[in-house]
Formats: C-alpha cells, structure tokens, sequence
C-alpha cells in the first residue's frame, strides 16, 4: 500500500507543477502574461507577446489574445470572436504621447479613404487620451474586441471608453503592431508566434 500512496504523492506534485509552469506562459522585463484570457465569455490563447522599444528604451509588453493561434496577419485581422491587445507599462508615458503613437501607427498603416472612414470612431478614441494625464509604469490597458458590442478599453480593469463599435477600427489598432509598417518588425514577428 505504501508504494501506491508514494505514486499517487509523486503524481499529485508533478501535476501541480504541470499547472504551475503553464499558468504563465511568458515572463517579459518582469511581466507575467499568462497563456489564456477570458474575455466576453470566450476563452482565448495567447498568440504572441514581445516588448515594445522606443530607442534603447523599454516602454511597454504587449500580447496578443486570439480564440486560437493565428501566423499569419489576414487570418489575425479575419479572426472571429472576441480579440485581446494587452499592454503592461515599463515607464511612464504622458497620454499625449502616447495617443500621438496610436494615431502615427494607424496612419502608417492606412490610406485617405480608410482614415475617412474611421474619423468618427478615431475621435472618440482620442477623447479617452484627453481624460487620462499619463499612464504609469505598471498600468495596464487592455483593448478587447466583444462581438455584438464592440471595442472595450479598460486601465487597469476599469473602462474608460464606451464601447466603438466599428470592426474597422479595431483592425487597424492591430495593424499598429501588424501592417504593412508595424512599429516593430520584430515585435510584429513575436506577436505572430514567431521566436
């Protein structure tokens, strides 16, 4: 009998540090994101994730939440269900700055005619930059993608914008990090599941 307790003692631990290992699937500048989200009911996975520089600086991690793996940025664009862009802070950055990002990245990444069409969700996207001074190392905002309702913001678990409902304009958020002249090619890479 002693044996048995010993197997089933062993099974239990190494079962828990199964669990322990995979309940964060990446460790980025000392930011934990885990390897599922839950977001509008829907489980998704983490895609990618890498850090974001702006010269030698470390500014942000980001990754990327899908319902399920996607490499390429057609199928990550087409993806149906509920999306997630999680970005964790590494320095703190004026709001200012930071909307000036944003906005430089989707006009990199869009023509006249897209930017036309996406000007009224583009304002009131801007408008959450006028209501927060700065985010701070360790904040984190998260852009989610709730079918029937829309792009979600939330600073640090509270919303801070009603939601846009225009698809659209939450693929060309992602194509900030995905298009055709993504901030980072590199990031862009990470963010595809590539190493």
């Amino acid at each position: 009998m002693q044996p048995l307790k010993a197997i089933a003692s062993m099974l239990a631990i190494c079962s828990a540090l199964f669990f322990v290992h995979t309940a964060t699937a990446v460790e980025l500048a000392g930011v934990k994101l885990d390897d599922s989200a839950r977001v509008a009911n829907q489980d998704l996975k983490l895609n990618g994730a890498g850090i974001r520089y702006k010269f030698v600086f470390k500014v942000y991690v980001v990754g990327l939440y899908l319902p399920e793996k996607k490499a390429a940025v057609a199928d990550v664009l087409a993806a149906p269900g509920a999306r997630r862009v999680s970005i964790t802070m590494l320095r703190d950055v004026g709001s200012e700055e930071f909307g000036k990002a944003f906005f430089s990245g989707i006009e990199h990444n869009t023509d006249n005619a897209e930017r036309a069409a996406l000007a009224v969700p583009m304002a009131k996207f801007s408008a959450m930059f006028a209501t927060t001074s700065e985010l701070r190392q360790g904040d984190v905002l998260h852009l989610d993608w709730v079918p029937g309702s829309g792009m979600a913001v939330l600073l640090n678990g509270r919303k801070v914008l009603e939601p846009i409902t225009d698809a659209a304009f939450y693929n060309a958020i992602l194509r900030i990090w995905l298009g055709s002249k993504p901030v980072d090619d590199k990031l862009k890479r990470q963010l595809l599941g590539e190493q």
